[in-house]
């Protein structure tokens, strides 16, 4: 398998953290986003869409991170990263979409760019916009968070929703927003950052890390 991805990408730490907890092995290829390489056409021959991440297993291609771990999960189904039961696994599949998709595309590189390129938005302003996002996003993770029983998002296994949370949180210590009012939360991510997957997977420990 080849992974196409960024170092500094939520989206693709995401699917780095899955692909180690599922213990597999994989060529890692650096597409640096910050330099648009994805916009280049030598990616674009690799992927249609020029995001990142991008599995690439044997002649198949999959993109978008949650859509790559099901993949993972369906064709290496040891260990689970969903519950056994329908509902938990909405629930689980839910609360992951409540960070990746109302929290993370506010907030990803081609958005804070626009805001400042074409909209004319400060620095400040920008970083305003982040955190605005990221805090009130967090704190509706935190709610759900509290009625788990558990050491992970959900049980005392890591699954799918920590495979989200915890690139959130680091982006969120980027930008220094306030962590303070989701104490489960951090408490998950804790925990989550105890184990070697999501350790060693995290971006300064990437070879195209800066």
């Amino acid at each position: 398998m080849e992974l196409y991805n960024y170092f500094r990408s939520a989206a693709s730490y995401r699917v780095r953290i899955a692909l180690a907890l599922k213990g597999l092995a994989y060529d890692y290829k650096p597409v640096h986003l910050a330099r648009s390489e994805q916009m280049g056409e030598s990616y674009a021959a690799v992927s249609a869409t020029r995001l990142v991440p991008l599995l690439r297993d044997g002649d198949a291609s999959v993109h978008q991170s949650l859509a790559i771990i099901e993949y993972l999960d369906e064709t290496h189904p040891e260990p689970p990263l969903l519950p056994a039961d329908p509902l938990g696994r909405a629930r689980a599949r839910a609360l992951a979409l409540d960070m990746a998709c109302e929290i993370h595309p506010l907030n990803n590189l081609r958005v804070l760019r626009y805001l400042v390129k074409d909209l004319g938005l400060s620095e400040e302003d920008k970083t305003r916009w982040y955190r605005h996002w990221t805090e009130t996003g967090l704190a509706t993770v935190e709610r759900q968070l509290e009625a788990q029983a558990g050491r992970y998002s959900i049980g005392d296994t890591p699954g799918l929703v920590d495979c989200v949370l915890v690139p959130q949180i680091f982006n969120a210590q980027r930008f220094q927003c306030r962590l303070d009012h989701v104490p489960q939360v951090m408490k998950v991510f804790d925990a989550c950052m105890a184990l070697p997957a999501f350790s060693e997977t995290h971006p300064a420990r990437c070879p195209d890390a800066e």
